[in-house]
This record gives C-alpha cells, structure tokens and sequence, in this order.
C-alpha cells in the first residue's frame, strides 16, 4: 500500500466551502491556479501527520493512520487549524496558529519582536503581546535624555508592520494587544479603537486584576504602577475606569476584558512565569514565545438517531476525542518552529486545544433552543466528556511516548499524581473557516441568522441559509422565495408568523438570546475546558451600557477567563451581517 486508493471516502462539501479552499487552503502553482482538490489537501495533511508515528513506534503502520487521519478530516468530523491545513506537507511547514511574544522595555526588543512577528504572520500563526512592560508616554529615557512615546506608539508600528505582510499569501496576520489595568496609559489604551481607522490589524483587552475588580465592588480608587521602575504613579476610582472599558466596548466592540489572575492561577506550568498575554481570538493565553496548536470536533458529525430522535453518540465522540488528541500531539513533533525559543517553550509544555465547532446545530438536530437551562446542562455534560477523554489519551500517550519535559515542577507534580502528554488539553476556539470548510455553525456560537452574509478574513463575502431551516420550509410547506428574501434582511425570525412557532423556537439567532444566556453558555463550557472559550456575547443596538457592564459582572463572578461584547451596529465593517443580502 503506497496512500490513499480510489475507494477513499470523499468529502461532502458546500459550495461555499469550496470557494474557501480554493482560495485559501488548496495548492496553487506559481500562476496562482489550483493544482489540488479538497480529498488531495486532506491526504496530503492526513500523510504528514502519520508519519510521526514512526518517530515513537518504528513498527506503526503509518498507511493505516494516514488512512485513519484522512477518513477523520475527509468525512468533516474533526479539522486541525488552518496552518496544518495550510501547509503540512508543504515547504513551510509551520502548523500552529497561536503564538504569544513577549515585548520588553528597549527599543532593541521591541523591533525584535516585530520582525519575529512578520516571520509568524509570514507562516499562518497570529500573535499576542502584552504592552505592560513598557514605560508610559512621557516617562523618562535615561540613555537619550528624551521621553517615551509609550506602549500605543509601538502598537502602532506592529499594525503597519502587519498591514504589509500577507500570512502565506493567503490572508492578513491577526494580533492581540493586551495592557494591564494598572498601566499609566490605560485610559488612553481603553478608547483607542473608538476611532475605526486605528489598529485595524489588532483586537484589544484589558487584562483585569483582582485587585481592580475588588476595588470596583468596593467602589474605592487603585494605584497605576510605572513599569519601569514598579513605583505607583497616582490612583484612579477603579469603577470609573471599569466604566470607560464598558462605555468603549459597547461603542465598538472593544476593548475585551482578561481576567489575568485567574489565568495564572489556572495555568499549569506556573514555575516557568507568567501568562501575560493570548492569541488574537483570545481563547488561548500563552508564556512568552509558547505556541498551540488547536483543532476541533464537528459536534454534528457526533450524533445517532434512536427511537425516532437524535442523540449524541458518545462512542462514537470517544473514538474522534482520542484520534484527534494524538493527531495534534503529532503535529508538535512534525512542526517547523519559526524561532528555537518557541520550538523550546513548545515542546517543554506541549499544550493542545481540542475544541468544538457545529454547537448550535447540534442544539438544532437534539430539538433544543440554544442558551436554555436544558442546552447549559447538554453544554456541561458534552465538554466534561470531552475534557476527561481528552486528558485520559494524554495519559496514555505519556505512556507510549512520554510525559510532557515541564512536567516536574507542574500542577501535575505530586507524589503518585498522573503523567500527561500535554500540559493543557482542551480550547474553545472561533473555527470561522473551519467551520464553512465543515458545514456547520461556528464554535460554540448561536446562529448570527437564519440568512446572513459572511465577510471572510481576505475579504471574500459568502450568503449563508442555515441547510436544516431549509429542509423543514420545504418538508413543512412554509417555504417561498419571499420568506427566504425576508430572512436575508433580519437577524430574527421570531416576528415572522408564516414561520410555524415550533421552527421559530428552534432557529434562535444571537439576537434573540437574552445576554445572561450568552454569558452563562460560555460558563458551561470554560467549566471543563484547560484554556480558555472564544466566545462573542451579542447585543442588539439598542442595548444600554448597563447591560454591557452587567455582562462583564457575571463574567467575573462566575469564573470566565474572559469575556468580549459585540453591540449590533457599532462598527462599520463586521463579519456576519444580515442587511442587503440579496437571495439566490
């Protein structure tokens, strides 16, 4: 046996799908035509990610788990991230997606850090950094007798750097920008994405202490400290400026909030410093120059019908949860690292994020409104599943092959305490791409609608009419052409009454879902998950400060790492949007 045969299975994939490969994933020659289809991508990925086997085992039968490897993409029941896609087996080969540099305070690490930063853009991966090391605007420089323009300057210069530099050829670098509470220039820091224009290649958060939220509560001041020399410079009322975040993220989106403190308190390696930064969707905080490689199982694909009613098939989960675990283990060994520091702090901890991507389908095909108490309690058992098989294939691979090198020293480290393969085992991620390259809905998100217009990250625009909405307009007879040119101009259908009440309870769309049940799904899952959950708590346009800020109460009271907001309307541009879609 020399690959894959003709009787291999062949994926099913939409036509949006496709247009996403073909523009972004699938090989090209130097004209830019597309030299390979969707099966051969898979087989391609599926043979590089095999062929770690031998590396432990000389005995594997790597065709075997090519076939395995390929059979799970090809049948869209699990996908890696878009740089293993991208290019295992390609020249690159650089396969993460998340990476976190550190940005400390010189003019010589700073531009480091830039350069570093157009080398991982330049492979696929987007980056975070923390701001927080360096001096505030006006500070003093010793070495030139000059001032500091401070951290917003040089946030500045990672933007135009970004702008100019295409990931692969493929699309445009992400980045997260994250600066403590109790930096001087927080204020400043807080409002600058309120002008559209500015750090357009950057999401941006607060990283909160407890220190400030126990000063919010108590409505008492806090000090800012001068990293430069860790002297406090003056003290602000920490409500006031828990105000101004609330106020700037109900105006456009941003800044997200961190809870830094509890991220730490969380991480596994703790000995090896501290977490002060995560990945541009910010699902995945990272030590300085670590990097992770996240995937996700396709929910929808983990189903079986009985007594008339579909259900979740727990074996069948079990099986995909242990194939996927190993195959991102896999792809530590196999990746081409762009820099030894992150190759070290990679294979020392050995992180993974086993995510999930189809939720409110799923929720849709069980006949269960999303945000429910009986969705929470599925929520909780689903990821619960999830994250004790995932840790228990990390525990076997640590028998195969090895526990992770950090692990004396871990939360892992006691006396008769377990191995692990990997320090961390499970994320939540966004799967935008990978989920139109899947078929099913985004992450862990609600329907943004029935009908929507999706804008790609290179800026392609793909209309979108949830398949199963379909299937029962027509099964139901309420289907028409004017109803389908009706749901491609509303975010809800709720006030569409030739819709039956039964359809119109099921398809909920992010707007229809109160908040608290944004929030508290996130919860669920952030439960039973080792980093932390991508999730987007939406509000119509006419909502209030008061219920942004409420929100980010119950984030923090309830134990999310973090949370990030999205008011309807409030920027120009955005991702999913229901206006001017025309239908066909």
């Amino acid at each position: 046996m020399t690959g894959m045969n003709s009787k291999s299975f062949m994926p099913k994939l939409t036509q949006n799908a496709v247009v996403v490969l073909k523009r972004r994933y699938l090989k090209k020659d130097i004209n830019g035509k597309v030299i390979e289809t969707p099966a051969k991508m898979f087989q391609r990925v599926a043979r590089n990610i095999a062929s770690a086997e031998t590396i432990y085992d000389s005995k594997a039968d790597r065709f075997l788990w090519e076939k395995t490897y390929y059979d799970l993409m090809a049948r869209l029941e699990f996908l890696p991230n878009s740089p293993t896609l991208m290019n295992a087996g390609r020249e690159s080969q650089q396969l993460s997606a998340c990476f976190v540099l550190p940005v400390e305070d010189s003019l010589e690490s700073i531009f480091e850090a830039v350069k570093h930063t157009a080398l991982i853009h330049q492979s696929g991966g987007g980056t975070g950094f923390s701001f927080s090391r360096l001096r505030p605007k006006n500070d003093r420089v010793l070495s030139t007798s000059g001032i500091a323009s401070g951290p917003i300057s040089f946030m500045k210069v990672f933007n135009i750097a970004t702008e100019v530099i295409k990931q692969g050829g493929t699309r445009r670098g992400a980045n997260m920008a994250v600066l403590k509470v109790d930096h001087p220039d927080i204020l400043e820091f807080i409002k600058v994405k309120e002008n559209p224009s500015e750090l357009t290649n950057f999401n941006i958060s607060v990283g909160l202490t407890e220190e400030f939220m126990e000063a919010v509560e108590r409505n008492t001041t806090y000090p800012l400290i001068n990293p430069r020399n860790q002297e406090a410079v003056r003290t602000l009322r920490a409500r006031t400026v828990f105000n101004r975040i609330v106020g700037a993220a109900w105006k456009s989106g941003e800044p997200g909030i961190l809870f830094l403190d509890r991220i730490n308190r969380d991480q596994p390696t703790p000995k090896l410093g501290e977490i002060e930064a995560t990945n541009p969707c910010g699902e995945q905080p990272l030590l300085p120059y670590e990097s992770c490689n996240l995937g996700s199982i396709n929910l929808t694909k983990m189903v079986t019908e009985k007594e008339g009613h579909i259900v979740l098939d727990y074996g069948k989960l079990e099986r995909t949860i242990k194939l996927a675990v190993r195959f991102l283990d896999n792809i530590i060994d196999l990746n081409c690292y762009p820099l030894p520091q992150i190759e070290a702090i990679t294979k020392g901890n050995r992180k993974i994020g086993l995510g999930v991507m189809g939720w409110a389908d799923l929720l849709i095909q069980m006949g269960i409104p999303y945000g429910t108490p009986e969705a929470l309690a599925l929520a909780d058992d689903v990821m619960g599943f999830i994250q004790g098989k995932a840790r228990e294939t990390s525990e076997v691979l640590a028998k195969e092959r090895g526990a992770f090198p950090n692990l004396p020293g871990s939360i892992f480290d006691r006396p008769g305490g377990k191995q692990f393969r990997n320090a961390t085992v499970t994320t939540i991620a966004p799967t935008g791409t990978l989920s139109i390259i899947a078929g099913c809905s985004g992450g862990i998100e609600p329907l943004y609608g029935v009908s929507y217009l999706r804008t790609t990250l290179d800026g392609v625009q793909l209309i979108e009419t949830h398949p199963t909405f379909l299937e029962l307009a027509r099964h139901k007879k309420f289907y028409s052409r004017d109803l389908m040119k009706r749901l491609a101009k509303t975010e809800s259908i709720q006030d569409i009454t030739t819709i039956p009440k039964e359809i119109r309870r099921l398809f909920v769309t992010a707007h229809d879902i109160p908040p608290e049940a944004h929030v508290r799904t996130q919860v669920a899952f952030q439960r039973h998950t080792d980093n932390a959950v991508s999730k987007t708590v939406n509000f119509p346009a006419g909502a209030t400060t008061g219920q942004v800020q409420k929100a980010f109460l119950l984030a923090y009271r309830e134990g999310l790492k973090g949370i990030t907001i999205y008011r309807s309307g409030s920027r120009d541009q955005q991702v999913l949007t229901c206006a001017n879609i025309q239908y066909c």
